[in-house]
């Protein structure tokens, strides 16, 4: 028999509001709200809303500079270099290059703190267990909550309850008191828009929560509208987007690897599949990620497979994510391709039910971000 759904510490808050609760990562959390995905959608790009995402794993390790430089040797992320207060993303990678997962690394005064994703905490602690030495301390901190404020309004919702927040760039990381609890808040997010993300205690989550919602602007939102704004962002679901056997060339995340850790840089390689990656990037991968626009208004989703002619031939590549994007207009997806296919302005076909619908790829992200720099 399943397990059951284990509720967040918001979980009573989104039954008072009226939310639609479904299962997902072994959670119990809300998909919308009584106004649904598209309202959630738009209000986030308008204004701002409230995401609970306390299924993802937080892990703190200690102290800081140990933990910085032994992480190194999982990612292939410039950790040793992070400056406390700032965040940086990076994924665990296995000796293929394929990635583990991704996550989020902030360095924090005394500790680095990760964020994991959920379905795939349980394992990542093992790994950070079975290859950090001894001398780093790893605490599981599962049990605490993790919101999402995001869009234009975010800062001054946060600000009014915590006005250091107003100061902080995209990617800083800090420990401040939001509406009087302790909290450790990032400026970042998962659907291209300003924002921050705030860790606080299970029992802190509450009151934290209905002091945002009170904010002018602010309404709360679920992961129906998550996934539709980081899709138009152009960010990859674990799972979908990536999973073991995608490297981080292949899925366009050369950016996630610094030049301190690339082949001629002064901490170059030395994590899992260095040897790989580095070929990939000198010689190109025999894939990419790319971002699709279907003709049409008929969405395109994954695992829809893709070829080169409308007729006939062998699939040359596979959607992974794919939906309507709301502010796009349209549908929209991402999919791997062969690598002679993936130049932006080639045409594709994609295979939907026993039809080949015309596709185009286009550069990503689909939506421009928003961040605060």
């Amino acid at each position: 028999m399943a397990e059951p759904a284990a509720p967040t510490p918001l979980h009573a808050l989104h039954l008072e509001l009226g939310a639609r609760m479904a299962e997902f990562a072994g959670y119990a959390l809300p998909i919308h709200y009584a106004k649904g995905i598209l309202a959630e959608h738009l209000h986030t790009r308008a204004a701002a809303s409230l995401y609970d995402v306390s299924h993802m794993g937080q892990i703190g390790l200690t102290p800081a500079a140990d933990a910085a430089c032994a992480l190194e040797a999982l990612v292939p992320a410039d950790i040793a270099a992070l400056g406390e207060g700032r965040q940086r993303y990076a994924l665990f990678t296995n000796p293929a290059g394929g990635a583990i997962d991704d996550l989020m690394v902030a360095h924090l005064p005394g500790e680095i703190l990760l964020v994991v994703n959920a379905a795939g905490k349980a394992d990542d602690l093992a790994h950070l267990r079975a290859h950090l030495p001894t001398r780093v301390a790893i605490e599981p901190r599962f049990d605490r909550a993790l919101m999402a404020l995001q869009g234009p309004l975010a800062e001054s919702a946060l600000a009014a309850l915590c006005r250091e927040a107003a100061t902080m760039g995209f990617m800083d990381a800090r420990r401040l008191d939001v509406a009087g609890f302790p909290a450790t808040v990032t400026r970042s997010g998962y659907t291209g828009e300003d924002g921050f993300e705030i860790g606080v205690a299970a029992e802190d989550a509450a009151p934290v929560a209905r002091a945002l919602l009170a904010q002018p602007g602010v309404m709360p939102a679920g992961l129906g509208a998550r996934d539709s704004l980081r899709l138009e962002a152009g960010l990859c679901l674990y799972g979908h987007d990536l999973d073991p056997t995608t490297t981080p060339v292949e899925a366009a995340l050369i950016w996630a690897i610094q030049k301190s850790r690339r082949p001629g840089g002064e901490r170059a390689g030395g994590y899992p599949g260095s040897d790989v990656i580095a070929e990939q990037l000198a010689d190109g991968p025999s894939r990419r990620r790319v971002g699709l626009k279907p003709e049409g208004r008929a969405p395109v989703r994954d695992p829809a497979p893709l070829f080169a002619a409308e007729a006939g031939g062998e699939a040359i590549g596979t959607v992974t994510s794919g939906g309507f994007g709301p502010t796009v207009g349209g549908p929209i997806a991402m999919a791997y391709v062969a690598a002679q296919h993936a130049a932006p302005g080639t045409r594709l076909w994609a295979e939907v039910r026993g039809r080949r619908l015309a596709v185009d790829i286009v550069p990503l992200p689909f939506v421009p971000p928003a961040f605060k720099r």
